[in-house]
Protein backbone atom coordinates (compact mmCIF):
# COMPACT_ATOMS: atom_id res chain seq x y z
CA UNK A 1 0.00 0.00 0.00
CA UNK A 2 1.10 3.14 -1.01
CA UNK A 3 2.41 5.94 2.22
CA UNK A 4 2.53 8.75 0.06
CA UNK A 5 0.15 9.72 -2.77
CA UNK A 6 1.51 10.24 -6.17
CA UNK A 7 -0.44 12.72 -8.21
CA UNK A 8 1.46 14.93 -11.12
CA UNK A 9 -0.16 17.05 -13.36
CA UNK A 10 1.59 18.93 -16.35
CA UNK A 11 0.96 21.02 -19.13
CA UNK A 12 2.86 21.95 -22.75
CA UNK A 13 0.81 25.49 -24.19
CA UNK A 14 2.25 26.90 -27.42
CA UNK A 15 0.04 28.82 -29.18
CA UNK A 16 2.01 29.19 -32.22
CA UNK A 17 1.62 26.01 -32.88
CA UNK A 18 -2.16 25.45 -31.65
CA UNK A 19 -0.41 23.27 -29.18
CA UNK A 20 -2.71 23.00 -25.66
CA UNK A 21 -2.06 19.70 -24.42
CA UNK A 22 -2.19 17.90 -20.71
CA UNK A 23 -0.57 14.96 -19.20
CA UNK A 24 -1.32 13.20 -16.09
CA UNK A 25 0.37 10.80 -14.10
CA UNK A 26 -0.96 9.00 -10.50
CA UNK A 27 0.00 5.69 -8.55
CA UNK A 28 -2.68 3.94 -7.08
CA UNK A 29 -3.18 0.73 -5.23
CA UNK A 30 -5.73 -1.63 -7.60
CA UNK A 31 -7.62 -4.27 -5.89
CA UNK A 32 -5.07 -7.09 -5.95
CA UNK A 33 -2.65 -5.78 -3.97
CA UNK A 34 -0.60 -4.70 -6.28
CA UNK A 35 -0.07 -0.96 -7.26
CA UNK A 36 -1.10 1.15 -10.94
CA UNK A 37 0.44 3.61 -12.07
CA UNK A 38 -2.45 5.67 -14.50
CA UNK A 39 -1.63 7.58 -17.52
CA UNK A 40 -3.56 10.24 -18.64
CA UNK A 41 -3.43 12.66 -21.71
CA UNK A 42 -4.71 14.76 -24.47
CA UNK A 43 -5.64 18.42 -25.63
CA UNK A 44 -6.68 20.10 -22.62
CA UNK A 45 -10.34 20.61 -22.30
CA UNK A 46 -10.78 16.72 -23.40
CA UNK A 47 -11.28 13.44 -21.74
CA UNK A 48 -8.13 12.77 -23.45
CA UNK A 49 -6.72 8.91 -23.20
CA UNK A 50 -5.85 6.81 -20.51
CA UNK A 51 -3.35 3.71 -20.11
CA UNK A 52 -2.53 1.68 -16.86
CA UNK A 53 0.52 0.04 -15.73
CA UNK A 54 -0.30 -2.93 -12.64
CA UNK A 55 3.23 -3.72 -10.61
CA UNK A 56 4.15 -5.96 -8.44
CA UNK A 57 5.63 -3.14 -5.95
CA UNK A 58 5.17 0.52 -5.71
CA UNK A 59 9.25 1.50 -6.47
CA UNK A 60 8.96 -0.24 -10.05
CA UNK A 61 5.73 2.30 -10.65
CA UNK A 62 7.97 5.56 -9.20
CA UNK A 63 10.47 4.77 -11.61
CA UNK A 64 8.24 4.40 -14.46
CA UNK A 65 6.78 7.61 -13.10
CA UNK A 66 10.42 9.39 -13.10
CA UNK A 67 11.44 8.04 -16.32
CA UNK A 68 8.11 9.06 -18.17
CA UNK A 69 8.50 12.95 -16.34
CA UNK A 70 11.78 13.25 -17.64
CA UNK A 71 10.78 12.94 -21.17
CA UNK A 72 8.21 15.23 -21.26
CA UNK A 73 9.70 17.53 -19.41
CA UNK A 74 12.77 17.59 -21.85
CA UNK A 75 9.65 17.96 -24.83
CA UNK A 76 8.67 21.44 -23.13
CA UNK A 77 5.98 19.80 -20.55
CA UNK A 78 5.71 22.42 -17.36
CA UNK A 79 4.51 20.90 -14.08
CA UNK A 80 1.91 23.60 -12.77
CA UNK A 81 2.20 25.71 -9.57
Amino acid sequence: MSTQPYHLYIERIDPSKNMARFYALSIEPNLFGGTSLVRSWGRIGSHGQQKIHVFDSEAKAVDLLLSLLRRKRSRGYRVLR
